[in-house]
């Protein structure tokens, strides 16, 4: 493997380490995930996504999909108003700019705060240092839950970036960096999920895997932005478990990328047929498909 190592992110100051969530039998995801999503689906649950412009429209249609509403908010001077108010929120670096980062911060901060959970999507960490340094400083704000691709994973935990890094793209397979996700996890007391064709999600502790989805998913720009928003919305209806509301959000959104290559015929096709599939997803298709796994 070619990366680059060093010393671990510590954890911010005063961050008490989170107990391990109970294990769920692999026989009960299925389940579990349909009553997440069922309580997802009542609550409506608002969910604000300071994100990069290629991934607004995937991002809300997928939260809208799924049962929740999106709020795609990120102006500074409307952070102190509107943040408090919202059930989740959503930080994705991906267009990152210096006035973005500001509002992310101060976003952050407020959830922070509130007690509301946020999720981080550390796009491209390693394509300059501005992009490392801004999610270093983020970590410090707690977030709830981490989730990137290998190469994001494997330059965040080691807070220093990966030279030959692929922009957006992971040069690397999920599980190369899955030692490196519990070491973040740990450090940061977040969950981290590390996406690819197997999704591998850790407390630190346990792991689990979820192993449903489609490859074509890689020809549809923001479908990993659009699973960071997801995963935003479980958790604010489940955060005290919140392990398994990521698990549960990735393999929902995977079982939903099946059934929508059943009827596609390219990648513009499987993305219209992918909200639909969210849309419509009962509970005798999810149990049946859902696909996860204790690894560890």
């Amino acid at each position: 493997m070619d990366t680059q190592t060093g010393n671990t992110a510590t954890a911010p100051a005063g961050k008490i380490p989170q107990p391990p969530e109970p294990h769920l039998p692999d026989n009960q995801w299925g389940r579990r995930a349909w009553e997440l999503l069922q309580k997802l689906r009542s609550r409506a649950p608002l969910i604000q996504c300071i994100t990069n412009v290629v991934s607004m429209d995937l991002m809300a249609n997928v939260l809208l999909a799924a049962g929740a509403s999106p709020a795609m908010l990120s102006s500074l001077n409307e952070i102190s108003d509107f943040t408090p108010g919202v059930d989740a929120l959503c930080i994705n670096i991906g267009t990152l700019s210096e006035d973005g980062l500001a509002s992310m911060r101060a976003a952050a901060a407020v959830a922070d705060e509130a007690g509301l959970p946020w999720v981080l999507d550390p796009v491209a960490v390693s394509a300059s240092d501005f992009r490392m340094e801004a999610c270093l400083g983020l970590l410090e704000l707690r977030p709830a839950v981490i989730r990137g691709n290998a190469s994001e994973i494997l330059g965040l935990a080691s807070a220093r970036r990966i030279r030959n890094s692929k922009g957006v793209d992971s040069s690397h397979q999920s599980f190369d960096a899955v030692k490196a996700a519990k070491s973040l996890s740990r450090s940061s007391g977040a969950i981290v999920a590390v996406s690819g064709a197997v999704d591998y999600i850790t407390d630190g502790r346990m792991v689990v895997s979820a192993r449903n989805g489609v490859s074509m998913l890689q020809k549809i720009t923001a479908t990993g932005c659009a699973v960071t928003a997801l995963i935003a919305a479980f958790i604010s209806v489940e955060p005290l478990s919140a392990l398994e509301a990521t698990a549960c959000a990735l393999s929902i959104f995977g079982v939903a990328a099946e059934l929508g290559m059943e009827m596609a015929t390219g990648p513009a096709s499987l993305r219209m047929h992918l909200i639909d599939s969210l849309a419509g997803l009962n509970e005798h298709v999810l149990v049946s498909r859902m696909n996860v796994l204790r690894v560890s």
